[in-house]
């Protein structure tokens, strides 16, 4: 009896401490999240304030316009742990339209999609893509010489999607050679997080989200490919 006792004792212990932990994994992601989008705004912001320092009033307001729509779009999904991959791939290309209308002579792109994939049956954790073209254009493309390319592409897997980031720009090692003391002191924000949020979603739901960053040449390029199951949910 007093060892039946004992067992239902530290079988209570072990449910309160797992279920302080999972709550306190959510608040952190829930924290991780309204971190994302000050962030995200921010750097949109300083694509608006670009075209008013060169006096290029149209453009402003149609920048404004477009982003608006995007900032919707985000407000809309940043209280939901998962969305569907047609909404992410509507803010991605919308975002990719704003920086490519900012920096138009440092980059194309292209943005292939298998059309095999149900978009909208699929879902993702929001704004789980974007910091990582976003790292791609501030810290690979902008710094290039001639224009750059990067490349988007949403690929079926077997039972994962395949999300693959590449871009042409100067690389890893030479963006981290010319940043500032201040920039190489400061991690970027969206990608720091974005890894954060995949590790305790990954813990919660009990998934397998990855993500893995390589170099796509010795001296120029990053590869970014995330992976995800399908049937996450």
């Amino acid at each position: 009896m007093g060892l039946a006792f004992l067992l239902v004792i530290i079988y209570f212990i072990y449910r309160s401490n797992k279920l302080k932990r999972i709550s306190n994994q959510i608040l952190v992601l829930k924290s991780l999240r309204s971190q994302m989008n000050p962030h995200f705004i921010f750097n949109s912001l300083n694509a608006v304030n670009h075209f008013i320092i060169q006096n290029k009033e149209l453009e402003a307001n149609k920048f404004i316009a477009d982003f608006s729509k995007l900032m919707r779009m985000v407000m809309e999904n940043s209280q939901e742990d998962f969305i569907s991959l047609d909404k992410e791939i509507e803010i991605i290309k919308m975002y990719l339209k704003l920086e490519n209308q900012r920096f138009e002579d440092k980059f194309s792109y292209d943005f292939k999609i298998n059309p095999e994939i149900e978009t909208e049956a699929i879902k993702i954790p929001p704004m789980l893509i974007q910091p990582y073209i976003e790292n791609a254009i501030w810290h690979g493309l902008r710094y290039k010489q001639e224009q750059g390319y990067l490349l988007v592409e949403i690929n079926e897997i077997g039972n994962k999607i395949r999300i693959i980031i590449e871009d042409n720009g100067i690389g890893r090692i030479k963006s981290q050679e010319i940043k500032t003391k201040n920039q190489s002191e400061h991690k970027s924000t969206g990608m720091k997080n974005t890894q954060s949020r995949l590790q305790i979603m990954n813990e919660l739901f009990d998934s397998n989200m990855t993500v893995v960053v390589s170099d796509l040449h010795p001296n120029f390029g990053t590869h970014v490919q995330i992976e995800i199951s399908k049937t996450l949910k």
